[in-house]
Order: C-alpha cells, then structure tokens, then sequence
C-alpha cells in the first residue's frame, strides 16, 4: 500500500514538473502572423521562451530572408529581422534548435492582405465620432463579467471598478449608433489590462496582441469592425505608445536594461508638455517630460530603443491590417519620445495614405497643438506627420464663451471667436477633432451647469463648426456627473446597457421629456450633417459677435449654411445689413432644427430666445 501511493505521489511530481516545465517553455512569437503585399516588407519577429537565445532558429520559405538575429540582455528572448519582399501568402515552420535537438517549432503564417486596404479611407471631416467607454456602455455578454485568474472581477458599485459592459453589447446596439447618425466608432482601449484594480478604463496594457477577454476576444474586435462597417460606420481605435500597465508580460522579464525610462528608478513626469518646444526648456524638465512616468502602475516605454520602436510601429499596422480599421486615436501624444512618434505616424501614414490619425495633446494654447500637425514649419525643425489632433483650445474656448456673460469687451463668444481665429498656426484645421467633452473631463452638461439650451448650442457649433466633430456617449440623453473631475462618474453607465435598467436610452424608456428632446435634437442634425456637403468641406466665413450672438457661414460656391448662436435670455433682432454678401439673392430660408421658415428679405431677424439657428441658404 505504502508503495503504491509512493508511486502515485512520484508520478503526480513528475507529471506537475512537465507541466511547469511546459509553460516555462512555450514559446511566445510576437506578431503572431503578418501579411505579403505591404510596402515595407521587413518584419521583426520578437520571440521569448525560456533560455532561447542559446537556440538556434531554422526556417526554409522561399522569399524569407533572414537579415540577422539579435539577441538581447534577457536570455529568454531572440529577434529575428526578415525581408519577406519576394515571399507569398503560405505557412512555414520556425524551429528553435539546440544542437541538432528541435527544442520549439512555431508554425508561422503570411496572410494574404486584402485587396485595396493600402488605399482605406480613415475618418474624415464627413464623419462624426461616437466615443465609447466599452466598460461602461453595454453588457452584451454577461458570462465575462469577471474572468478566472484576473483580478479585478465585476463590480458595479464601485465607480472604479468593473461594470461589465463588452464588444457584444456595442455590437448589439450598432443600430441605435447608426440611427443616431453617427459614422465613426472611437471604443476607449479594448486591450488585455490585467491590473490588480482600476482596469476598466483600458489605459493600462499588459498585452499589445490581446483583447481583454472580460472586453471579448480578437474574433469579436473583428467582429466589431465587419458589423459597423456593414452600417457604414468606421472603427477608430484607441492606442496607448507611452506607456504599459506594471502586470504586462514584459515586467517580469524586461528584454534589456533600457527597455523602459528610469528602468531603475521610478520617477514620475512633470507634465510640461511646453518644455517639448520651449526654446528656453531646460534639459531636465524635457526629460522629465518625456521619460517620466504617469504614475508608478503605469512603466514608461523607451520608444528610442530600437527593437521596441519597431515592435510597436509593427502592432500598429498589425492591427490596422487586421481589424479593418478607420482610424486611430493615440493618447497621450506629446509623452513619448518626439522624434519616434514622427517615425511611427510616417510609417502608418505610408502604409496608408488615406487613413486618418488624431493625436491628443492636452493643451488650450494652439502655438502647443499645432506644432504636431502634419505640414507644420517649426522653428527647431522637427517633422511631424500627424494628421489630425484633438482641438482642446476650441473645447475649452466654447465652454468659456458659452458660460461667461457678454458684458465686457473680451467675455462671452468673443473668447470662441478669437480662438478659431489663431487657425493660422495649423495646417489643416480642418482635420482637426472638436468636441463638447470626453471620457476625461466633466460632461459638457455639467460645465454649463446643467443648462440644457446651452448644451444644445454647444452640440450645434461642434456640429457645423470647421473639423471631425466628435461627441461622447450619452451626451445625447444630457448624462451628467455630479461630483466633477470624478472619472469613475464621468463615466457612468448607460441607461439601458444591463439587463433589469428601469430606464433604457436606447429605446427612450424611462427617459425624462428634457433628455427624450436632446437626444431627438442631435438625431436630426446628426442625420442632417451627413449629407450636408458644404459642412464636411466648405469655408469657414464668422462675423465679431456683438450683443450675444455669434454668427458665422459655411459656404462653399452656391451652397450656404449660416448658423446663428444666440445666448439672449430676452427677445433679439438681428440687423442682417452686414451679412448681406452672404445673404445676397436668399429671401428664404429654413432652421435644420425646427423646420420653420425664415424671412431673409428684410432689414431685421427676429431670433429665438436663448437657442440656435442652422438656416439652409437655397
């Protein structure tokens, strides 16, 4: 007897061993799989496996060249850097060779890309973005709530922590989306951020290649894309270059000793995104800013290491390629290394030259924000081809005009007007993001103090103003937070997401008369804009405001559209003599938002208390 549970303890040792010895040993190939027909057809495949740089790789496919094999600090990885110019679509094996053993054989496969995709067409000023937080917008898929072996499990009563919404339930309300009329899709990062808490939001990255299964799976990203796509809408995705969350993979075995800024001595950034142009920047306060990290859960990346620059600039195109995307926003654009974000948009931008990139640059000065666009002449000489940057001092300047009086010389819409007239420091202003708020900033209801009239010019000026208009979910149902600066709030759940909602958004039920009116208001305009052609790409004429009200016209040749914003509490009548350029030979016209008719045909427009105009000029 004594024996026999002797032997069965030795084999259950022997067979745990196997198995560690197992997952110790699995190789891991970093992309996974690639495509024949791109332009740049070099390819660095990053492997890591246990001891594996005492290996030897071995592989036969014609049009594979091996251009050299670099191995690195850690012994547990190998990067092989390929020419595959010559090479078409098929599977080949890799093999890891210790003396004539075969230690791994990693199947690898070159995909053949999909015709056209080179010539995609990313987000446009024809497009208005609808900003997800995928956490917090529907939960499609109950059973992933929480996922054995993560940490941060489903809790919804905490604002922090994870409320279950996924892929599937965006998925599910494709149709909601579309019927509202937007035609583009920014979903906050969707990838694998298996942090010990405050996963949800996606900022975090501890798997480049993974979708966060309590999010889904790569298949259902996929998915996604082919579903919204159907719906002509496009799939923007969010990516974060600068930095990864302190459980990624990496950590515990870090490829080399500067994988990462202050590898050995955690110091956090200063923020001074200025010192980047400054010309008067100390060296310390540059580096701080680019090298610092966000806090000490967030490990800063050295994009000036070399192999990691070209990992990352590869699983950016890895993805594009793969989920049919529309488009990218990348955070915290200014952070990383300057010289390899011109590097990495050059790349992406050659790739495809129609696709479309907005980058986010937390700045109210213009001078800062242009200084990123493609096309900008700075005095240092620095490149950017950045197409597109979210316009913050816009934002900032609509909320300002919209909440401060009209009494002195420089208050109220002046502070809009003299904002959009900086639009000589960009390139393309017109490629530019505007938006009323987003996922990291209080509800634009509840920074005009939950006045729902202003809320509505506000959605009226970002949707006819110059720019790729972008609005957050829920702000059609006036979602606030009631404790400001509050993320987790800001971020509320969507009324009709989860299953048991006594109010659900999506179908109007439960919804106040106020919130029914708002979300009616942005249908019809939204859907409105989409065919508005003079909106998507004609000029941009405004007139001074004066008295409260701030006028402007998109034209272009005989199409008109004057919109006209008046913040009046009283009765106001506009004296048209000085628009009367723009207005000549119109004697009618008709508000986009009410319908009702307009006599142009006189000295004086009667204008609506407190509320917008959008006058088609036929």
């Amino acid at each position: 007897m004594y024996r026999k549970q002797l032997f069965l303890l030795s084999l259950l040792l022997m067979l745990l061993q196997t198995a560690a010895f197992a997952q110790n040993n699995k190789l891991r190939v970093e992309p996974s799989f690639w495509w024949t027909g791109m332009k740049d057809s070099n390819l660095q495949l990053m492997l890591h496996g246990n001891n594996i740089s005492t290996m030897q790789p071995v592989f036969n496919y014609a049009g594979v060249e091996v251009k050299d094999v670099v191995k690195v600090n850690s012994p547990n990885y190998l990067f092989l850097n390929l020419n595959i110019s010559g090479a078409k679509p098929g599977k080949f094996n890799i093999q890891l060779k210790q003396g004539n053993k075969t230690v791994h054989r990693y199947s690898y496969e070159l995909k053949q890309r999909a015709a056209g995709s080179a010539n995609r067409q990313g987000f446009t000023s024809s497009d208005v973005m609808y900003l997800i937080t995928p956490d917090r917008f529907a939960n499609g898929n109950p059973k992933n709530d929480s996922v054995k072996d993560m940490a941060d499990k489903l809790n919804r009563n905490d604002r922090s922590g994870r409320h279950g919404g996924d892929i599937a339930g965006i998925i599910q309300n494709l149709d909601y989306i579309k019927d509202m009329g937007f035609t583009a899709l920014w979903v906050n990062p969707v990838l694998e951020n298996d942090q010990p808490k405050v996963s949800y939001h996606g900022y975090s990255t501890t798997d480049y290649y993974k979708v966060d299964p309590r999010f889904g799976s790569n298949e259902e990203y996929l998915e996604l894309s082919k579903q919204a796509k159907q719906r002509d809408i496009k799939l923007v995705m969010d990516m974060v270059l600068n930095h990864i969350g302190s459980k990624h993979w990496w950590m515990d075995d870090l490829p080399t000793e500067d994988w990462l800024n202050f590898q050995d001595e955690y110091k956090t950034t200063n923020h001074r995104r200025e010192a980047i142009q400054d010309p008067h920047a100390s060296e310390y306060d540059y580096q701080l800013q680019t090298e610092g990290w966000f806090v000490e859960s967030m490990p800063d990346l050295n994009q000036e290491n070399e192999l990691l620059a070209t990992y990352l600039i590869q699983n950016t195109l890895w993805w594009i390629e793969y989920a049919d995307l529309g488009g990218i926003r990348m955070d915290t654009y200014s952070y990383p290394d300057p010289e390899f974000m011109s590097e990495w948009t050059r790349r992406v931008m050659d790739e495809y030259p129609n696709f479309n990139i907005v980058g986010e640059e937390w700045s109210l000065n213009p001078a800062i924000v242009s200084y990123w666009q493609r096309g900008k002449k700075n005095y240092n000489g620095y490149v950017s081809y950045l197409p597109s940057l979210m316009d913050f001092p816009v934002q900032n300047a609509m909320v300002e005009a919209l909440r401060d009086d009209e009494k002195s010389w420089d208050t109220g819409w002046l502070k809009l007007y003299n904002t959009l007239a900086t639009d000589f420091l960009y390139p393309e202003p017109e490629n530019l993001v505007v938006f009323p708020d987003n996922h990291d900033m209080d509800r634009i209801y509840t920074q005009l103090n939950q006045d729902a009239d202003l809320t509505k010019q506000a959605i009226a000026y970002i949707l006819t103003t110059r720019g790729i208009p972008q609005l957050y979910y829920g702000t059609e149902i006036l979602m606030h937070n009631s404790e400001k600066g509050d993320h987790g709030i800001i971020r509320t759940d969507f009324p009709g997401g989860w299953s048991g909602d006594k109010v659900n958004a999506f179908t109007g039920k439960g919804l106040t008369k106020e919130q029914l009116d708002m979300q009616q208001y942005m249908k019809k305009l939204l859907n409105w804009r989409k065919d508005a052609k003079v909106i998507h790409t004609g000029k941009l004429t405004h007139y001074a405001p004066y008295k409260g009200v701030y006028v402007y016209f998109r034209h272009n040749g005989p199409e008109k559209v004057m919109v006209i914003l008046n913040k009046n509490e009283l009765p106001y009548e506009l004296e048209l003599e000085k628009f009367a350029p723009q207005l000549q030979g119109v004697k009618q016209t008709t508000d986009v938002i009410s319908g009702k008719a307009y006599n142009l045909n006189q000295s004086k427009l009667a204008l609506p208390i407190k509320a917008p105009l959008i006058l088609e000029l036929k």
